[in-house]
This record gives structure tokens, C-alpha cells and sequence, in this order.
């Protein structure tokens, strides 16, 4: 039978539940237990596909098509493995099946209640997954307290109940916040936190405190004296230098043990060592370097937290800390911004807002030598500014921009016209992709096909293919099915390449994405 995690939060969002769960997980594979985890997305949005970067960040991509929560790609980092859609349900999901199961006439003329229908609906999601793996890390979005987290809590305490008390652990994260002007930790918001945890019938069974200051032995004892919860099962967590250094701050205070003693289970030793040479070349590089990212969403960094991580692991596997300077394409001073950059990345995205002033970073990279990529949005500008500034096609464009371009260089397949509602209709997830050999993708990948997932409407224009390759914009990778560009990289020029899928959605930092990691090289090759 299958082992539950519950990871929760309380006092306030954005504590890092996300990073927690997959630190538990990581530790728990590590111990050599197949474990997947689990998102409950308490909003009525059938998924993340439609929502707003500046209000959810980004949208993560799995293999199997499923436009998710960013957490998911903490999930894939932390263990190593590719998440699906069963791994991230939201109450628009739940209603959504509910109301669909209603209409068809498969409750027999009940009447439809939150409980048991949604909770019975909510469990068989975690139940499902637990068929699949040894444990099933569930974290449940939001703060307890919410009115649309209930259903998710009810359901979690429901589970304990029915597959017995040693086989579900409740894990609390929550905050202690410093206040200066009295000098000291306060403990009572996580009091009332878990006060209200209580009263749904949860009683945790550690908390995880995020602080900014150490928490002396007197702190913990006071939280577990108003929480009934042991000493040694109130975690610090204190900000870190790179979040790959969580699992082993939770190691180094027996979180794994105490889970494992909790749900009676035995496994093998707690194996790190890979783990924690590559936090120390996180925390020790050899070199420093600073990449410019010029998109639309720099107030808000997780609008491009794969990117970031990908970067990063980038960086690893060169010895190198990666610095991003964030470039507003709107309305930047592109010249004076990028004259010094070692590197330009410009990242996907959708709507004209900042898009002339991607493509003419795009135009600075072609021109200075300056190392390129392009993600998906990025190879269009890029081929957009090829088109106008080399093949002299003037007001070439891409008719997301400007349905009327007299030089369609970017333009919808026939399927993408007939599309009427916005969720999930892109190319989205796994597609293969075929390499050019004597590429610089090919000399990155050392393989002659992979697979890269995808999210996008639009693609390059096959009319123009053969001008491109003509004017040195070299398409070196390729979707076999429809022959459509997947890769292209410019001739002459030091690292130029631009690719229409997502790679940073595949990079892990033990393995990272091999553009990235050549990419990173070749910026750290540019003494600029």
C-alpha cells in the first residue's frame, strides 16, 4: 500500500510548499522508494494554460501535453523523473468531472454535495497515484484558511481515516516573521495556523518554520509546546544560497527519519553524495557570468523560473554562477543595455507587448557576435528580424502581430485556424525533433533525434525556408511529421541558435539541458 505526505501552509503564500514537498520527495527516493508527487490547485480554472504569468508564473509543460502549475517543474528537478497530468488537479478539474458524471446520470439521482461527491472525487485522484508508487507526496495550494482549500484539507483528512493512521504524515509549512523593532522571532501566527488546521481535524506532524534568523532551542520548544508536536519534528528552514541545498538542510535535521519512523516503513540508507557535489559546485564555481534574458514579465521572476533553473544548471555544469540581467523589452534602451552583454536569451511568449524589442535583440546578437538563443517566441523574432534586415523583406512579421504582414515569415498551420476556444489547443508536450548533422545542436545533443515539449500556436513559414537557408539562417532541426523547423542557427557567427520548443523544460540539475550547458560555454567563451 501506498504511503501520503500532505504538505500544507499556513500565515501566508509563496512560503515555498512547492520546494518543501519536492525536498521530501527527493529524500525519499534517495532512500530508494519510488515516490511521485501530487498538486492541488484550490482555483476554478480547469489548468494554467489561460492564466496570466504576472498572476501564477509561469505555465510548466509536461511531456504528456499538461499545461501546469510551476510547482510541477520543481517536482521533475528535484527527482529526476517526468511528472503527467495526473500530477497537478485543480477544483476546476473536480467540478469539472462531477458535473460531466452528473449530466450522464451516474449518481443515480443524488443530490451532489461537496461532501462526500468532491471529497470522494479529490481522494480517488491521490488513490490513483498511490497505485503507481511507494509514497505520494501531496501538496495542497494556498493557506489554510481559505474557503476553496477546504474540500482538499476534507479530503486529506478523510484519507488518514480510511487507509489507516501509519500510512499518512501531515507536514505543515509555515512562517515565523522577524520583527525588527522588538528583536525576535513570533511565534503565534503559526499558533493560529495550526489552531485552524485543528478545527478541519488535522493535527500535523511536523512543521517546517521558514525564518530569516536561526531558531534557538527555546523557539522550538514553544512551538512544540503550543502545537503538540515533538521538538525534533519543528524544522528550520532558513533561506539557502541555491534551493538544491533544501533536501539536505531537511537531511541534516532528520526529516526523512522522522517521516519514515511515522509511517513505519524501512528502506535503504539516505544516498546523497551526487546530490550534494552538485550543490557544491552550485555554491563553489570557478567563474561568474551574467546572461541578459530581454522579455516582458522581468517585475516578475517566476514568469520565467524554468529558464532561470536552466540557466543555473547551465552554469553547474561549467563551474559557473550564472548572474540574469533582466531586460524590459518594451522599454529598454536596447543599444546602451546590451552593448557589454557576454550573452543574450530571449524567452517565449505571447501578444505583440515588447516584441519589436525583442527582435531587435535579436538583431544586436546577429550583428555584435554575440552568443544567441532563441526559445520558441525567441526563434521567431529572430527569423522576424532576419527576414526584414537580410532578406530585405520589409514589414516581414509574424500574423500573431500583424495579420495583414505582406511577408507572413511566421504564420498559423491550417488546424491552428479552425481553433476557436483558447485552453489547451497549442502544440503542446512531446514532439520529436530530427538534428542536422555538423550543428551546433548536434555537437550539444551528440544525438541525431531527441524529444522536446512544446507550447505555441505559430510556426516558421515553409515559404520561406529556402530564402532563410539562403541568407545563413540554417534550419538544423525539424519536426519529421509535418517538416516543420524546430531548430535554426545562424551562419558565421559564434553560438547563434533558436529552437521553437521549450528545452528548459527538460533541464535537471544533475543533467542539464545540453543547449544550456553549451550555451552557458559559449557566453563564457565571449570575453565581451
Amino acid at each position: 500500500m501506498a504511503k501520503y505526505i500532505f504538505v500544507t501552509g499556513g500565515v501566508a503564500s509563496s512560503l515555498g510548499k512547492g520546494i518543501a514537498a519536492a525536498s521530501i520527495g527527493c529524500l525519499m527516493k534517495s532512500r530508494g522508494l519510488k515516490v511521485t508527487l501530487l498538486k492541488f490547485d484550490p482555483y476554478l480554472n480547469v489548468d494554467a494554460g489561460t492564466m496570466n504569468p504576472y498572476q501564477h508564473g509561469e505555465v510548466y509543460v509536461t511531456g504528456d501535453g499538461a499545461e501546469t502549475d510551476l510547482d510541477l517543474g520543481h517536482y521533475e528537478r528535484f527527482l529526476h523523473a517526468d511528472m503527467s497530468r495526473q500530477n497537478n488537479v485543480t477544483t476546476g478539474q473536480i467540478y469539472e468531472s462531477i458535473i460531466s458524471a452528473e449530466r450522464e446520470g451516474r449518481y443515480l439521482g443524488q443530490t451532489i454535495q461537496v461532501i462526500p461527491h468532491v471529497t470522494t472525487e479529490i481522494k480517488s485522484r491521490m488513490t490513483a497515484l498511490g497505485a503507481q508508487a511507494d509514497i505520494v507526496v501531496i501538496e495542497i495550494g494556498g493557506t489554510v484558511g481559505d474557503i476553496e482549500g477546504l474540500p482538499f484539507l476534507e479530503a486529506a483528512r478523510q484519507l488518514r481515516l480510511e487507509v489507516g493512521k501509519d500510512n499518512v504524515v501531515y507536514v505543515h509549512v509555515t512562517l515565523l516573521p522577524y520583527v525588527k523593532a522588538s528583536e525576535e522571532l513570533k511565534t503565534k501566527p503559526t499558533q493560529h495556523s495550526v489552531n485552524k488546521l485543528r478545527e478541519i481535524g488535522i493535527d500535523p506532524d511536523i512543521i517546517i518554520a521558514r525564518t530569516e534568523r536561526r531558531l534557538t532551542e527555546e523557539l522550538k520548544a514553544k512551538i512544540s509546546l503550543f502545537t503538540s508536536v515533538p521538538r525534533e519534528a519543528v524544522i528550520e528552514a532558513l533561506d539557502v544560497e541555491t534551493i538544491y541545498e533544501v533536501p539536505l538542510l531537511f537531511a541534516r535535521q532528520g526529516v526523512d527519519e522522522q517521516i519514515l519512523m511515522l509511517l513505519r516503513s524501512r528502506c535503504k540508507q539516505r544516498d546523497m553524495d551526487q546530490w550534494s557535489r552538485m550543490v557544491d559546485a552550485a555554491k563553489n564555481p570557478d567563474h561568474e557570468l551574467t546572461i541578459h534574458v530581454a522579455g516582458k514579465y522581468t517585475e516578475l521572476k517566476d514568469a520565467y523560473k524554468s529558464i532561470w533553473e536552466a540557466l543555473a544548471h547551465g552554469g553547474i555544469a561549467n563551474r559557473s554562477k550564472v548572474r540574469i540581467q533582466y531586460i524590459d523589452t518594451e522599454n529598454a534602451d536596447l543599444e546602451r543595455e546590451l552593448a557589454s552583454a557576454r550573452a543574450i536569451l530571449v524567452p517565449g511568449g505571447f501578444g505583440d507587448r515588447g516584441i519589436e524589442g525583442k527582435i531587435e535583440a535579436s538583431r544586436i546578437a546577429r550583428l555584435r557576435k554575440i552568443p544567441y538563443f532563441g526559445i520558441c517566441l525567441g526563434m521567431q523574432t529572430a527569423t522576424i528580424e532576419v527576414a526584414r534586415n537580410v532578406l530585405k523583406l520589409k514589414g516581414a512579421n509574424s500574423t500573431e502581430f500583424n495579420a495583414k504582414t505582406r511577408y507572413p515569415v511566421i504564420d498559423l498551420l491550417p488546424e491552428q485556424r479552425k481553433v476557436r476556444q483558447m485552453g489547451a489547443t497549442m502544440r503542446l508536450g512531446n514532439y520529436p525533433c530530427k538534428i542536422k548533422r555538423s550543428s551546433l545542436a548536434a555537437e550539444a545533443y551528440k544525438a541525431g533525434q531527441v524529444l522536446e515539449r512544446h507550447r505555441h500556436r505559430y510556426e516558421l513559414n515553409n515559404r520561406y525556408r529556402d530564402d532563410f537557408e539562403k541568407a545563413g539562417l540554417k534550419i538544423t532541426g525539424i519536426y519529421p511529421k509535418k517538416n516543420l523547423a524546430e531548430i535554426v542557427e545562424l551562419k558565421n557567427h559564434p553560438w547563434f541558435v533558436a529552437v521553437q520548443f521549450h528545452p528548459e523544460l527538460r533541464s535537471r540539475p544533475l543533467e542539464p539541458h545540453p543547449l544550456f550547458r553549451d550555451f552557458v560555454k559559449a557566453a563564457l567563451a565571449n570575453k565581451n
